[in-house]
């Protein structure tokens, strides 16, 4: 785990940034004919998979999702623990189709942010055009921030993700507690 509220500043008055890591998400890169793994998605999990680029489909609960990374790549994020299952059920839905299914959970984390001024913390970490005409809710894209290569995700109105290699988790961590202290960060585990 990352995120730990012990390490985080004291937050006086309401806090303006709400960090939050999703530990233990599973993590499944799918590579293939988009039929095919629509298909399979459809049966396996009731959700499909994004029908343009740069888009991210969930189920209603929100526990699962679909994102576009590229055009015969997606990245499939299910709730911890399930990654295994899911996997097994999407291989035997997919038959003999050519695709590639590789859990990438142990490399990937996955750290939430929701506030009124998440926008204004992207805007001076990212170099992606974060502003609500460009980047809606259901979009998703590959981004440099801080330095680091990040998926920045917005899959509703409130929250922002970002979906981060293991390596530069601490240091996205504590980009973000530096860089959000002005706005008032608080982090929940």
């Amino acid at each position: 785990m990352v995120v730990s509220a012990d390490a985080a500043p004291v937050v006086e008055g309401k806090a303006g940034i709400i960090l939050r890591e999703r530990p233990c998400l599973g993590h499944l890169t799918l590579r293939g004919a988009a039929i095919a793994l629509d298909s399979a998605l459809r049966a396996v999990l009731s959700l499909s998979l994004p029908a343009q680029p740069l888009s991210i489909t969930q189920d209603a609960s929100g526990d699962y999702s679909a994102q576009w990374l590229s055009p015969d790549e997606w990245l499939l994020i299910v709730p911890p623990g399930e990654e295994f299952e899911v996997e097994n059920r999407l291989r035997a839905a997919l038959e003999d189709a050519h695709v590639a299914i590789v859990n990438v959970s142990g490399g990937q984390t996955l750290l939430e942010l929701e506030g009124e001024h998440v926008r204004d913390l992207l805007q001076k970490s990212v170099i992606y055009d974060v502003h609500p005409q460009n980047f809606p809710a259901g979009k998703g894209v590959m981004t440099c921030f801080a330095k680091a290569s990040v998926i920045l995700r917005r899959p509703d109105a409130q929250r922002w993700q970002l979906v981060i290699r293991r390596s530069f988790a601490d240091y996205s961590y504590r980009w973000l507690l530096d860089a959000g202290a002005e706005y008032g960060i608080d982090v929940l585990s």
